[in-house]
């Protein structure tokens, strides 16, 4: 069975967003999926997206073509390629990184590295997704609840 972050609510019945586990197939695979891709997918592909497995290197190999199809075929454009990190900090349960610290501080929390190593690498991958910068950064709080982090 799927299941999406309950920070994820207001846009997952639609799909109008990608969800954090898409999110992490993508880092994981090596593709760029920019928004405006994403709704030129069908619900359909979406679900796809959200249903194919991406953890094996067979299977992340076999992610990547497909997503790279899909987006050839539904936006007429060739894929983007992102660097994919042999070290990402999502499966690094001893080091909480300086982002999601100070994301943390800023709402008021503190997170002990026995949180951070019990959370689901799923899990860590959205809080720093969330932690960044350039991230609207509204569901972080929402997200630390979920984890029951604070």
């Amino acid at each position: 069975m799927i299941q999406f972050f309950q920070f994820e609510a207001d846009f997952v019945e639609s799909l109008r967003c990608v969800p954090m586990q898409v999110r992490l197939k993508l880092d994981t695979c090596g593709v760029k999926l920019k928004l405006a891709q994403w709704n030129q997918f069908n619900q359909d592909d979406r679900r796809s997206l959200i249903a194919l497995p991406c953890d094996t290197e067979a299977e992340v190999q076999a992610y990547r073509h497909f997503l790279q199809g899909l987006i050839q075929e539904r936006t007429g454009t060739v894929a983007t390629d992102l660097a994919i990190d042999p070290a990402p900090a999502w499966l690094d349960e001893s080091t909480i990184p300086t982002s999601v610290q100070e994301k943390a501080q800023e709402n008021g929390a503190v997170i002990a590295i026995d949180q951070w190593a019990a959370l689901a690498p799923v899990q860590r991958f959205a809080l720093i997704k969330l932690s960044r910068s350039s991230h609207e950064n509204a569901n972080f709080l929402p997200a630390l609840k979920e984890f029951h982090v604070v």
